[in-house]
């Protein structure tokens, strides 16, 4: 559920670009930001990070699409996640005592830390990688092609790398020693 919950302005513009264009689906994505947070935070009482960055991104590069007529800027907006996203990856090496892939996961998987090391560097080629690649299919391709890259490219490509670091990390995972074990 919370995957959908995640996914909901990205859904809806799809919806609303295959219903009428990149405007509409870009306000409707906006809207649907918008709501996301505000659900979010009268369920939790707080703001998820996620939600917030997206909205704000949305709001800037989804604005000035609306603001000056011109679909190049909510087509930078994956990019600029991405790379955000990786930026964040890269300071983690240097703010804190662990990579962020290692603080997000650590309560559910041990593995040793130059493994943490590996899968943050990984993450971080994936994000800087799926921000070119938007930008080639944005600036290559057909808008109707670009849009449907932006759904069903990027997740498919986030799921394959999700698939492939669980199968990483299976070869390293660290077995908790049984009580009274040796």
């Amino acid at each position: 559920m919370k995957f959908l919950f995640d996914f909901f302005p990205i859904l809806l513009f799809f919806a609303a670009y295959k219903m009428y264009d990149i405007y509409v689906a870009t306000a409707v994505a906006i809207g649907a930001a918008a709501v996301q947070t505000l659900l979010f935070w009268i369920k939790h009482r707080r703001f998820e990070k996620m939600h917030l960055a997206t909205f704000a991104l949305l709001a800037v590069f989804g604005g000035l699409t609306l603001l000056l007529r011109d679909p190049v800027f909510i087509k930078w907006k994956p990019t600029v996640i991405n790379w955000l996203f990786a930026a964040a990856f890269i300071g983690s090496h240097w703010i804190g005592a662990k990579p962020l892939v290692q603080r997000m996961m650590e309560h559910a998987v041990q593995v040793p830390p130059p493994i943490w090391l590996r899968l943050s560097w990984m993450w971080i080629a994936f994000f800087v990688s799926v921000g070119f690649i938007n930008l080639y299919v944005a600036f290559t391709y057909s808008e109707n092609t670009w849009v449907n890259f932006k759904l069903f490219g990027i997740m498919g490509l986030t799921f394959v790398f999700v698939i492939l670091q669980a199968l990483y990390l299976g070869r390293y995972i660290q077995e908790e020693k049984a009580e009274g074990g040796p």
